[in-house]
This record gives structure tokens, sequence and C-alpha cells, in this order.
């Protein structure tokens, strides 16, 4: 698959630091942001930054949706994550959808690289992380 350039070079050079194994599945999710978003247009502009130095994607404008972020492991070197910020009540709705999935909290998705994972599946968590304010505003549930 080929990706799509970093316009912010302090992103890449995160990604740059992950492990081979870990970087090749987090520029997939990384992708799969950008895909959703430009699909998706109540979600509007995504801006790539850091926070708390994992890369991280924003609604920018019209601010429809909550953080996403991406990080390794830093306990497990064949693990990664897809993160939101652990006050909404996204993670909560979305367990009850996806029971099986391996939960950190409130906040994250914990992968492993060995066990494959639904495209759909992340896709649909990727939608409302960055749709949830625009939904909450509007009335609309998972």
């Amino acid at each position: 698959m080929k990706y799509r350039r970093f316009p912010n070079p302090e992103v890449k050079e995160i990604f740059s630091a992950y492990p081979e194994i870990v970087k090749d599945k987090l520029m997939f999710l990384r992708e799969l942001i950008f895909q959703v978003a430009e699909e998706n247009d109540e979600i509007g502009k995504i801006e790539e930054t850091l926070k708390w130095g994992d890369p991280s994607y924003l609604t920018s404008a019209p601010k429809s949706g909550t953080t996403v972020r991406l990080s390794s492991v830093r306990a497990h070197d064949k693990k990664f994550a897809i993160s939101i910020h652990c006050q909404t009540s996204l993670m909560s709705d979305f367990k009850e959808i996806y029971p099986e999935l391996e939960y950190e909290g409130n906040r994250s998705i914990i992968f492993d690289v060995g066990t494959d994972f639904s495209k759909e599946t992340v896709r649909h968590f990727i939608f409302l992380a960055l749709t949830y304010h625009h939904r909450k505003k509007h009335g609309i549930g998972v």
C-alpha cells in the first residue's frame, strides 16, 4: 500500500522511530484515518500533529470529533494502540458493540501485530471518534 507523505516532520520522526513490525500497522491505521475523513463530509479537514508525544489526528474544521492518537504500546514490543480522549462516552459504547477487542480502560483499543483485525471495525471506530461532537450535538447515536 502506498502511504501519503508527512506534512509534519515531527510526526514523520516519531513514525520512523517505531519498530518496523509495529510501524507498518500504524501506517495502515494512519491511512485509514485520512480515508475515513475524506469519505465523510461531516468530518472535514484533518490535522496531523503530536499530542503527548504520539501522532494525533484532529478535526480542525469543523471540529466534529475527538482527537485520535496512534502509538506503540511501550511495555510490549508487538502491540500498538488507537486511542481517544478518555472522558468521552465513545469507548464504553464501542465496548458494547465489539466486546471481543482488547481495551485499555476508556482510552485505547490494543492490537497485537500477530493478530489480524477487522478493517471495517477500525473504520467504524475512527468514524465514531471523528464525528463524536457532531453526533452528540445532533443527537445521533453510534
